[in-house]
């Protein structure tokens, strides 16, 4: 033997000393037998320079107790679920009492009809008790024993038997005599001594129980107060049939004789009003794909599209999947009333109530930090979202609320005494005062921006807006909302879309650190009407019914409709049913609580009182005149507050003219810190090209020294090329 000889039949690899060592990460080739042998205590698995891929398991103690951690987590929990939550055991056992109560009700009510009932029911009853106890006092039951021991033959037998039948008759005839006897001497002394009502009591529970007797076993006394629900238990089997019929191969071939199955993670069992499945899809396919086929899951389980309701598990791997089926379609169900209808108030640091998913359950959204997009065809129930988001902002009384409705049709109206700004229509004037709105929203960004820079660390430790901070009057850090409806009507519009796209860019991109909140709302997602820097930093995104894969993806983000988050998937009937993406860690289904407009200005009313109390008012809601849209042009009006002399200048020094020369423009500069007003500055410059550098002056003290400023040639060619 040379350097090598190789068995093909033993599938082993000799080697001699002179043959050189395999390297000591060789793995074994698949299928390839390996000349190690189970190792013992050593840990060194290398035998014959080659490891194994598949290497013996010795426990370790740290392994064998995450093992048992794990182990007792799937443990089923000793309380009800529902049982651990103090809303969910509110809510089943309100749900039992009315329950209880109805039922209760109803047959109280039908108490005359079961009365008749009993009496028509009672001669035959009568009837039957006679026929039983003639049989019980002539022993008729053992008629048939005795006749066979005669027909037999059997004399002794039948002699045994009959003189057992006459000793039972005896002792029955004189229990009924005594019985009797007794009864009449009852009915006699009550007949004289009872009143009249005890008469009638004692002659109704008798007919009653004769007409019980004599009442047949297929027709019931009692009506059904509940018709039992016509769905179908969930079985595994209902379920295995549903997803073989999806038509994904992968399932199918799990399914099939030589496949390994579909497991379930946990039992089918109740959740609320339907039922729950968790199942681990077989190797390879995801979630995604069975909530692409969702009508066909439906098909497959012979439900009601709106009653099944796949969803991922993203704790756990992306082959997990839940399914939810219904009772009923979730737009037929009782929807919770909304927590905040009749009393309460909300901070907007904390999620406040929106709507219910599809088992009941009560779904809040955390606005701040954030920023909404809505997005719709028409009349599926945008604008009634949009509005209960509004209604809770409202009843927090530092929030202030600048409200523009461009479809003009009033939805927001019942706000409108509530709002720091308010307009409505797609008019000239509305957008206008939209435009004005935004751009103060987007100088108080740079304020936000200073005054937070200028707080101590221990106050503002993560350089945004806390509740603490928004409480202190002083620094006017308080919530800010706005939210525009049909803004697809302000983004396309020839005069102020360009400037309202870029004051809302820069509030969507900055404003949810500084305490700003922006909620947009459209029923045409595209490009020219949704620029896409503003879509793309949209939080929170909320889609009700569209018609196509590009209005359904320009709402909820590149790639949801591939990954089975179909807003197309809403039928005509599913109004204010929505997918919702950055409520929850995986996008939900979300149906908007339903506040009609008498509702709304009910809680409108409330919301005023609270802002009264608190001093909140503010803007339009105490009077003051709204805002109109400024005419002017920084870059001109740097160049006529500076001279042709002045080659370059500070920012800072240029501020103080500015809000000197136009302070309704730039008055919120003035109260700035030098470093804010440079700043500020800087960035507004930075939008027309114009570069800012070191410039070398003098400050008030005559002392030179060098600070951020700009040259005025920069400006003024910037000004030449927009105006040309």
């Amino acid at each position: 033997m040379t350097a090598t000889d190789t068995h093909d039949d033993l599938g082993i690899t000799l080697q001699d000393e002179a043959a050189p060592l395999a390297p000591e990460n060789a793995i074994a080739a698949p299928g390839e037998k390996s000349t190690q042998e189970a190792p013992g205590d050593n840990d060194d698995v290398l035998e014959g320079n080659v490891v194994l891929v598949d290497q013996p398991y010795k426990p370790d103690p740290v392994d064998l107790i995450a093992e048992l951690g794990a182990r007792r987590q799937e443990r089923s929990p000793l309380i009800p679920v529902w049982l651990k939550s103090r809303a969910d055991a509110l809510q089943v056992l309100k749900w039992q009492a009315e329950h209880t109560g109805y039922v209760l009700a109803y047959h109280v009510l039908r108490t005359p009809k079961y009365a008749a009932k009993l009496a028509a029911r009672s001669p035959a009853g009568a009837w039957r008790l006679l026929v039983a106890l003639v049989s019980w006092l002539f022993d008729l039951e053992g008629r048939p024993v005795r006749r066979a021991a005669a027909t037999k033959e059997e004399a002794a037998e039948y002699l045994a038997l009959s003189r057992q039948r006459d000793d039972r008759v005896k002792a029955r005839l004189w229990t009924l005599l005594v019985g009797t006897i007794t009864l009449v001497l009852v009915g006699i002394f009550v007949a004289m001594a009872a009143p009249t009502w005890i008469h009638w009591a004692i002659l109704g529970v008798l007919i009653g129980g004769a007409g019980m007797i004599g009442s047949p076993a297929d027709k019931p006394l009692l009506d059904r107060a509940v018709i039992p629900s016509r769905v179908r238990t969930l079985t595994s089997d209902q379920v295995l049939d549903a997803l073989g019929s999806l038509g994904i191969s992968a399932i199918n071939q799990a399914l099939g004789k030589t496949g390994r199955g579909i497991t379930f993670a946990a039992p089918i069992m109740r959740d609320g009003p339907g039922w729950r499945a968790e199942v681990d899809l077989p190797l390879g396919v995801t979630v995604s794909e069975v909530l692409d086929k969702r009508d066909k899951l439906a098909s497959g389980l012979r439900r009601a599209l709106g009653c099944v309701w796949p969803e991922p598990v993203s704790e756990e791997h992306p082959g997990r999947l839940v399914l939810w089926v219904g009772d009923q379609e979730m737009r037929r169900a009782r929807q919770p009333a909304w927590p905040l209808l009749k009393s309460g108030q909300v901070s907007l640091f904390d999620p406040i109530p929106y709507g219910s998913d599809q088992r009941g359950r009560p779904i809040k959204v955390l606005l701040m930090f954030a920023n909404v997009l809505i997005g719709s065809m028409p009349r599926y129930g945008k604008t009634f979202a949009l509005r209960v988001l509004l209604l809770a902002c409202a009843l927090d009384p530092l929030a202030e609320l600048r409200l523009f409705e461009l479809k003009g049709t009033g939805d927001l109206s019942a706000l409108e005494k509530v709002a720091h700004h308010y307009a409505k229509g797609a008019t000239d004037s509305a957008k206008a005062a939209c435009v004005a709105s935004l751009a103060e929203v987007y100088a108080e960004l740079d304020r936000r921006a200073a005054v937070i820079d200028g707080l101590p660390r221990h106050q503002a430790p993560e350089f945004k807006v806390t509740a603490e901070l928004a409480a202190r009057r002083d620094l006017g850090l308080h919530p800010m909302v706005v939210a525009i409806d049909e803004c697809q009507e302000l983004f396309a519009d020839d005069e102020h879309g360009e400037e309202a796209a870029k004051y809302a860019t820069a509030i969507i991109k900055r404003g949810p650190a500084l305490g700003i909140i922006l909620i947009l709302a459209t029923q045409r997602p595209d490009k020219d009407s949704l620029p896409k820097a503003i879509s793309a930093n949209a939080g929170i995104r909320i889609c009700l019914r569209v018609m196509g894969w590009q209005e359904n993806d320009m709402i909820l983000g590149t790639g949801m409709h591939q990954a089975g988050v179909k807003a197309t998937m809403f039928t005509l009937n599913d109004k204010g049913i929505s997918w919702a993406v950055g409520i929850a860690e995986d996008p939900i289904i979300v149906r908007s609580a339903y506040l009609d407009g008498p509702t709304s200005e009910l809680i409108a009313e409330r919301a005023y009182q609270l802002r009264q109390e608190a001093g909140t008012l503010s803007g339009q809601a105490i009077g003051q005149q709204p805002p109109q849209r400024a005419s002017y042009d920084l870059l001109a009006d740097i160049l006529t507050v500076t001279t042709a002399k002045e080659e370059k200048i500070w920012n800072s020094a240029v501020v103080d003219r500015l809000a000197e020369f136009r302070p309704d423009a730039y008055g919120q500069w003035a109260d700035l810190e030098d470093d804010a007003k440079t700043a500020a500055l800087t960035a507004r410059l930075k939008e027309y090209g114009v570069k800012t550098e070191d410039t070398w002056g003098r400050d008030a003290t005559g002392r030179g020294r060098n600070r951020k400023g700009f040259t005025r040639a920069c400006v003024a060619e910037a000004l030449g090329k927009r105006t040309i």
